[in-house]
């Protein structure tokens, strides 16, 4: 078994590390975050995830995982050394390269020995070019040798272990193919088809995949909205069209956009790696602005609905981007509500697992609750903004007895219309209309 070093323990590089030991491999974590690394030696876990922390705990009493803020001991006889730092948005939307920068300084200054380098970061087309020449400034009077490798991540937040374990594909590309062979040899057990390209294809197939996403997503949102307004029913639209072999049933859910730490910051690296380069990406930007507006739509829903919002009593459910994870970065469901309160709405809200990191962004009049039962009470209308397994079967019994309207918008159309509409609400969806 192999050497690994993995930098950076957020969901890409704690994932990757935890997978890797647990196909038995010796791994070492580093992050620069003492608090992390603390948490992380008392089975603290710094991100929600399912499954993960049972995998590091197992990792760790075999000995198979350990994490540290030490670069030297981090490195010390690293054969593969992953980057998997994060790269948010600049101010104009291109990708913020400081931490990657830092850490490929870093491993120069510190490694003492052969290696290869792999970003599992999303980084803009070229990264591997520079970083690659940092590298060789360092080592060219050196008898160190190296390689770089982009292996780029495609985990979803909520089943990201799943997605190392059981992957559509992996991706590798190097200027070096017996480096990129190497890398391929680490993930042979799992059987799964893997792609060896030149290093630039290998970073732009990552911003490609997550574009093509996202501009799935606002397609369907776009038609959502033409839907209702032609009297159409979204669902059986995306259900025809993903009968289609060509076109597929997947990404076609209608709903209040998306949102969390990938779409939003990937597109628009994109778009500027596109306009660097002398090109229009007329696609993209449409993709960016129609997933802005779908979050204002149902600002609009509500005030067709009620007319004047202001006082209105109105529950969210939902606040994290989507199911499975605490993640409320680009949520739709925070914009939302920050429009809501814009505009003079009283908000009370709930989610399983983002409330405490809800608290630090969302306006300071919304009330939290620790049950939707609690957040519907007294409320004029009801909002669900994320389709968690634990609101698929509520007591609308219940809920029709504590709210003080009836209007209920289900933002990821999650519910049965009719049966909603026979116990007395008057029910809106996305791309339905209000059912009748």
């Amino acid at each position: 078994m192999s050497k690994i070093t993995v930098i950076g323990t957020g969901y890409v590089g704690l994932v990757t590390g935890a997978c890797f030991a647990d196909l038995g491999n010796t791994v070492m974590c580093l992050d620069i975050d003492q608090k992390r690394i603390d948490g992380l030696h008392k089975g603290i876990m710094p991100i929600y995830e399912p499954g993960l922390e049972e995998i590091v705990e197992r990792a760790y009493r075999a000995k198979r995982i350990d994490f540290t803020t030490d670069y030297a001991a981090a490195l010390q006889s690293a054969e593969y050394v992953f980057i998997a730092v994060g790269t948010p948005s600049g101010e104009n939307g291109e990708a913020d390269m400081q931490y990657v920068e830092k850490a490929v300084k870093k491993i120069a200054e510190t490694i003492d020995h052969s290696f290869i380098l792999v970003d599992k970061s999303t980084v803009p087309v070229g990264t591997g070019d520079w970083a690659a020449k940092i590298l060789q400034e360092r080592f060219a009077e050196t008898e160190i040798k190296f390689s770089i490798v982009s292996n780029p991540e495609f985990l979803k937040e909520g089943t990201a272990i799943n997605d190392f374990m059981r992957p559509d594909r992996i991706v590798l590309g190097s200027n070096n193919r017996a480096a990129s062979e190497k890398i391929a040899e680490l993930y042979e057990s799992l059987r799964c088809p893997i792609l060896i390209t030149d290093i630039r294809t290998a970073e732009m197939i990552k911003y490609a995949s997550n574009a093509f996403l996202a501009a799935k997503i606002s397609f369907i949102n776009e038609i959502a909205n033409i839907c209702e307004r032609v009297g159409a029913n979204v669902v059986d639209v995306a259900k025809g069209m993903g009968l289609d072999s060509r076109i597929g049933p997947k990404f076609l859910n209608a709903g209040i956009g998306w949102g969390g730490s990938c779409f939003p910051k990937d597109v628009k690296a994109l778009v500027h790696i596109a306009q660097e380069f002398g090109t229009q990406p007329q696609l993209l930007q449409a993709v960016i602005e129609i997933n802005k507006y779908q979050r204002k739509h149902v600002v609009q829903k509500f005030e067709e609905i009620f007319g004047d919002i202001k006082g209105k009593r109105i529950g969210i459910l939902g606040l994290a981007f989507k199911p499975d994870t605490d993640d409320i970065r680009e949520s739709p469901a925070v914009d939302i509500i920050k429009y809501l309160t814009q505009k003079g709405a009283i908000i009370s809200a709930y989610d399983p697992a983002a409330m405490e990191l809800s608290k630090l962004v969302l306006p300071k009049e919304v009330s939290l609750y620790e049950n939707p039962y609690q957040v519907v009470e007294g409320t004029d209308a009801l909002l669900l903004a994320t389709e968690w397994n634990e609101f698929k079967q509520l007591d609308f019994e219940k809920i029709h007895q504590l709210m003080h309207g009836n209007v209920i918008l289900d933002g990821r159309n999650l519910w049965d219309p009719q049966s909603l509409t026979d116990l007395g609400f008057r029910y809106y969806g996305i791309g339905l209309g209000q059912y009748k």
